[in-house]
């Protein structure tokens, strides 16, 4: 009988599909390149390289941030950088709407996170393992600004959560 240890970290559960296109995306944005450039007749080593060059470019653009969390900390890890907070050290909770609306946080040792809250209302337990750290720093008294934020956000994703769960089971 095997003893189960601690869970692991909780992850983004749409992100393998969002790589999928992205990376779709750009092998087909190389293959039509190359193609139009080849039927043009102007197609020459050094161009199949400038549009395979522009065709990792795009998918380094579409390719989605990766989250995840654990007790404590959350993650992001971008194509470049891996950015980590520690959630049960959180100073500052900032949210920017607009085209792109997106979190910023901040923890007592300087590090800084930027990610789209799209991502925790799609991932229940990436929500969860925030709000456990967020309560934890609200507790010790090192979050400053932003908790109304992030109640809000909560409030959003649990209402986003029981329509889901009604429409499921057909009551609405």
């Amino acid at each position: 009988m095997r003893r189960s240890g601690p869970p692991g970290p909780a992850g983004d559960r749409h992100w393998r599909g969002s790589a999928r296109l992205a990376l779709t995306c750009a092998l087909l944005f190389c293959a039509l390149s190359l193609l139009v450039d080849w039927d043009a007749g102007g197609l020459t080593p050094l161009r199949a390289l400038l549009w395979v060059t522009l065709s990792a470019a795009v998918c380094a653009v579409l390719l989605p941030q990766r989250v995840s969390a654990g007790p404590g900390w959350l993650a992001v890890r971008t194509p470049w950088r891996r950015h980590v907070v520690r959630t049960d050290a959180l100073v500052s909770v900032r949210q920017y709407d607009g085209v792109s609306s997106h979190l910023v946080l901040r923890d007592a040792h300087g590090h800084r996170l930027e990610l789209d809250p799209r991502v925790l209302t799609a991932n229940p337990l990436l929500w969860h393992e925030l709000d456990t750290g967020v309560r934890r720093s609200l507790e010790r008294g090192t979050l400053l600004r932003g908790a109304d934020v992030l109640h809000r956000l909560g409030r959003r994703i649990d209402d986003e959560t029981v329509r889901a769960v009604l429409r499921a089971s057909g009551l609405s």
